[in-house]
């Protein structure tokens, strides 16, 4: 499957989760096998040789596409997840959305001192949930190695956030 029949399957639906807002739904991808499938050896075959020690996915989608992407590349997987959902000791970032603001979680021995990390979620938009799990990773000890976005919107410029590490996405808008 060639990347723009990826590409394909993303619906947008409009005004959604405010108005405004085109939200991009990979849920397509994620019924159909064939699509599926392509997306994680599309990521996958990105970080084959890339030697990370664990992905990082950002709640709740980069969960479906971080914990394949790890198993593939033979790293561990560690959840980012919103507040109240971790039960162990854990570090917390407050950030800004693009319609509002929100606190992400993990758990403060999920990433080692230099552990080779990788950061995966579904959407790059405008940086502000990348940055916060960047700082999380760089507060543990983390060698952040890039982050991983099945799909970037270039318009609202989320990369300029991200400065000075690898950024890789799959598919643009």
């Amino acid at each position: 499957m060639t990347t723009a029949e990826l590409k394909d399957k993303v619906r947008a639906i409009p005004d959604f989760p405010i108005p405004g807002i085109l939200f991009r739904d990979i849920t397509p991808v994620l019924q159909d096998p064939a699509s599926l499938r392509a997306a994680i050896d599309l990521m996958s075959n990105a970080y084959k040789d890339a030697k990370i020690d664990i992905v990082v996915g950002i709640e709740a989608r980069g969960y479906i596409l971080g914990a394949p992407l790890a198993y593939k590349i033979g790293a561990g997987f560690v959840p980012v997840r919103k507040p109240g959902k971790l039960p162990f000791e854990k570090i917390s970032v407050d950030y800004a959305l693009e319609y509002g603001t929100n606190t992400l979680e993990m758990h403060s021995d999920a990433i080692a001192g230099g552990h080779r990390v990788l950061v995966v979620d579904d959407l790059l938009a405008t940086g502000g949930t990348a940055a916060a799990v960047r700082k999380m990773v760089d507060q543990v000890g983390g060698e952040l190695i890039g982050f991983a976005f099945l799909i970037e919107l270039t318009a609202l410029d989320g990369r300029s956030k991200l400065p000075g590490v690898d950024i890789k996405s799959f598919i643009t808008y």
